[in-house]
């Protein structure tokens, strides 16, 4: 491309990046996949409940390229319609965790991510293989001039997190966005895969994932544990459902849930009070952010929870949040199923 005209774009990206900079989303962001809870009409419904929450997965299925493989331009559908990609991307911004997992477990250095909070570093997890790429600001607040100063060619995201900024991110790049991050991760994956080129590989590695979990499932016998599911948020305490990242790995390795885990939603909240709710052979906790700003210690300190069998019978552990709550991708869930070989098989 000329440079005249190269320079031309980017003011124009820049112009629109800025006419915006400085707004931020107002909802809640929690990183778990939902808003928090504080978002309003359609969002809301997307984020923790309701017909649209449901439908997430059904639609988000059928998003994606009728391109052949290595072919560009190619044509996207997406959640907020379709897109078309000129060429093979080359610079990659990614505005959650969840597209950070997927392009890193392709092969692929973004040039600009998103954390959940202000400052916070690259997942443990995906350090190895990320490359150094620069924060743009974070999920619920984006630094849309940081994005264009990049130069992305593609970015990828969520109309949950973003929607609202989706028309000035589509003036910088191709811009793909699924409904909605958690239970619906291994078709964001391959809408991800669709947009870079790489579905071969994406269907490849969701294979391997597959074998991986029907191997603990055969491991594990026919008695399996129950398993429950607990973390800790500033503000909430919640019981993680089927709907949810960790709930459908659960679901793959064909571990059982209490009963009042057995929900087609993302999370039911409960009081510390109440804490034998998560009564299991098996308590699997995670704790978002600083511990000392959530119910951690009161719901641990209550009697409830120290007469729980899991507890007694050192059957409750405290896992790694970036991977079993906050990963939403690929590489998380075969981490998340390593931990529950150790736990479950090995100890």
């Amino acid at each position: 491309m000329p440079l005249r005209r190269r320079a031309t774009l980017t003011a124009v990206a820049l112009a629109a990046a800025l006419s915006l900079a400085a707004c931020g989303s107002s909802d809640g962001k929690d990183g778990s996949g939902s808003d928090g809870g504080n978002g309003s009409g359609k969002k809301a419904d997307v984020a923790t409940g309701g017909k649209d929450f449901a439908k997430a997965g059904e639609r988000t299925a059928t998003f994606g390229t009728t391109a052949k493989a290595g072919q560009f331009p190619r044509t996207v559908t997406m959640a907020m319609g379709k897109v078309t990609i000129p060429a093979k991307p080359k610079r990659v911004v990614v505005l959650d965790v969840g597209e950070f997992d997927n392009v890193v477990s392709l092969g692929v250095k973004p040039v600009g991510w998103a954390p959940t909070q202000a400052g916070q570093g690259i997942p443990g997890y995906l350090k190895k293989d990320a490359g150094n790429p620069k924060q743009v600001g974070t999920i619920s607040s984006l630094n849309l001039e940081a994005i264009a100063n990049l130069h992305p060619d593609l970015i990828l995201g969520s109309e949950l997190r973003a929607a609202d900024k989706y028309k000035e991110l589509s003036k910088i790049a191709p811009t793909v966005f699924s409904i909605r991050p958690g239970y619906t991760w291994k078709s964001n994956y391959l809408l991800n895969a669709a947009a870079l080129g790489r579905t071969a590989e994406a269907k490849a590695e969701l294979a391997a994932y597959g074998a991986k979990a029907a191997a603990l499932k055969k491991d594990l016998g026919p008695h399996e544990p129950t398993v429950s599911m607990v973390r800790y948020m500033p503000g909430r305490l919640r019981l993680y459902g089927e709907d949810s990242f960790i709930g459908t790995i659960l679901k793959d390795t064909g571990l059982p849930r209490p009963k009042n885990q057995q929900e087609d939603e993302l999370a039911i909240e409960i009081s510390p009070e109440k804490i034998d709710e998560a009564n299991a052979d098996w308590v699997f906790t995670g704790v978002y952010g600083d511990p000392a700003k959530t119910d951690e210690a009161a719901a641990t300190s209550n009697p409830l929870w120290k007469n729980l069998p899991a507890v007694k019978d050192g059957h409750a552990k405290t896992v790694k949040d970036e991977t079993w709550y906050l990963g939403l991708g690929v590489t998380a869930a075969n981490s998340v199923l390593d931990d529950l070989r150790t736990y479950l098989v090995h100890t």
